[in-house]
C-alpha cells in the first residue's frame, strides 16, 4: 500500500500518469495479482495505491519495467511530497 500526498494542484495530472501506466505496466505484468489507486473525494492532492504481487520477484519486475520508470519513477515522482511504502503479509484472503 502506497498512500501517495502529491503537490497541490496536482491531482488531474497524476490521475492521467496512472491511467496511462495501468495497461502499459500492470496490465502486461504476469506476476501483478492487482492494481487499484483510489482517490479520496474529501482530501485532494491524495492517491491511495494499492497493489498485489505473486512475489518479490513480481514487485522487482514491476518497478523494473519501462512502463514503471518513466511514468512512475519519473513523471509521476515530479508530482509527489512524499513517498511511503507499507508493506502487509496477508493472512486470510477470500
Amino acid at each position: 500500500m502506497f498512500p501517495i500526498p502529491l503537490k497541490p494542484g496536482k491531482q488531474a495530472e497524476a490521475e492521467r500518469l496512472v491511467h496511462d501506466f495501468a495497461p502499459l505496466g500492470p496490465g502486461q505484468e504476469d506476476g501483478t495479482l492487482s492494481f487499484r489507486v483510489y482517490r479520496d473525494p474529501a482530501k485532494p492532492d491524495f492517491l491511495l495505491f494499492v497493489e498485489h504481487f505473486a512475489d518479490q520477484a513480481a514487485y522487482d519486475a514491476h518497478t523494473g519495467s519501462a512502463a514503471y520508470k518513466e511514468l512512475i519513477a519519473g513523471k509521476f515522482a515530479d508530482l509527489i511530497t512524499e513517498f511511503v511504502e507499507i508493506d502487509h503479509e496477508l493472512i486470510v484472503g477470500l
